[in-house]
């Protein structure tokens, strides 16, 4: 048994550390431009490896048990640090960073983690699953607050992210894909409030859903006045948005009006990953990269580089890696008993699905840009820490550290 966990052990560090070194590669390719070398970002990238391989090895020697000791402080510890650098001078034009010297680091990416952590604490104390909408009021509440505050950043795209893990986690914790869907019904309101025939068409929808499913009078009054109170104050909503984040709303469903501008990201980026055609131009080759018209190529845009560079051969590489680390990842969550342990790996296996998602998404323009960036590729410390945090945690699960009987 002890040598089937080591060899599992060393599978899942290998995809992580197989997707780490591709990262790497691609963005010391993103620094070589025409106008010569541009970036140390790679360099950077390789000092976190190592620190993230270090905080990798260090949690394969704590028990799980103690993980779950930790929830309660990393969360309040994370809720505060998201409400300091509210305070901090913003970077970038957001305040999403804590500067420390040399490096910085952007606190609600370990406050994802945090959340995963408390809503797995929520699932285990669980004696049967959700039934009506008031089980999930305390869930929704612990990622509430901090997508909240991400919110106020602002970052949009971190604050989706909170929402998306919601979701899976309170299906995976025994809720009904429909008691899901209610609970997120007032955010599907605020997106279709901009068209009153739709909005309409949604709110009846909605009720005859309800009616067929006889709720509770609860479930009757968090639906209705939830929906009208959103689709109230979409407008309102939509006004204070900064002007940035309107234009890339407005660009993701027409890039085309405003080309030389708030446009240029994805149209560039969808040439970039079209011009790559089965086999790319070749590693360092891009011309998209090469004469600086993909931008954010090292964070947002990492995966234009790969498509430009490597091909259809090379996203299909990438992608089957991710598919083989996350369903590794869901069987272990489905293979442990413990509740605790078992959210914690389904949650882990959530986040990195959403950023792959989200990211890819973006550069075709699928999505609206959000600035998510892609796991163990794009450039950023915090973030790949995170992400060797969650491919640890997957360890523990799988090594049955954690003790199937609860006290």
């Amino acid at each position: 048994m002890a040598r089937l966990s080591s060899r599992h052990h060393w599978y899942l560090l290998s995809l992580a550390v197989a997707l780490s070194a591709m990262g790497i590669a691609l963005l010391y390719s993103a620094s070589q431009t025409a106008l010569g070398s541009g970036s140390d970002g790679w360099q950077f990238q390789v000092v976190w490896l190592f620190l993230a391989l270090v905080v990798y090895f260090v949690i394969g020697f704590v028990p799980m048990r103690f993980v779950e000791k930790l929830a309660w402080p990393a969360y309040l510890g994370a809720l505060f640090v998201l409400v300091v650098v509210l305070a901090l001078p913003a970077i970038a034009g957001a305040h999403s960073w804590v500067r420390l010297g040399p490096l910085q680091f952007q606190p609600s990416e370990f406050a994802k983690l945090a959340v995963v952590l408390m809503f797995a604490r929520w699932a285990a104390s669980l004696e049967s699953p959700p039934q009506e909408l008031t089980d999930l009021a305390k869930p929704a509440a612990l990622v509430a607050v901090p997508a909240g505050l991400v919110l106020l950043q602002p970052d949009l795209g971190t604050a989706i992210v909170f929402v998306v893990m919601m979701a899976a986690l309170c299906f995976w914790a025994g809720a009904s894909p429909l008691l899901v869907f209610l609970l997120l019904s007032p955010l599907f309101s605020i997106l279709l409030a901009f068209s009153l025939p739709l909005w309409s068409v949604y709110i009846v929808g909605v009720g005859v859903i309800l009616f067929l499913r006889s709720p509770s009078r609860r479930t009757w009054a968090y639906v209705g006045a939830s929906n009208l109170f959103m689709g109230t104050v979409a407008l309102p909503l939509w006004n204070s948005l900064k002007g940035y984040q309107q234009e890339r709303l407005l660009v993701f469903l027409q890039p085309e009006i405003d080309p030389q501008g708030a446009g240029w990201n994805v149209i560039q980026s969808k040439v970039a990953i079209g011009s790559g055609g089965l086999l790319g131009k070749g590693f360092l080759q891009g011309t998209q990269k090469r004469l600086e018209f993909l931008p954010e190529r090292t964070t947002d845009f990492i995966f234009s580089v790969l498509g430009e560079e490597l091909g259809f051969v090379g996203v299909l590489l990438v992608f089957a890696l991710f598919a083989l680390l996350l369903l590794e990842g869901v069987r272990i969550a489905e293979r442990n008993p413990d509740p605790f342990a078992s959210t914690v790996a389904f949650g882990m296996a959530a986040l990195l699905a959403s950023h792959v998602t989200i990211n890819t998404a973006m550069t075709v323009g699928l999505m609206p840009i959000t600035g998510l960036p892609l796991p163990f590729l794009s450039k950023g410390g915090s973030f790949l820490v995170v992400c060797f945090i969650g491919v640890a945690l997957w360890r523990l699960a799988w090594s049955g550290r954690f003790a199937s009987t609860r006290r």
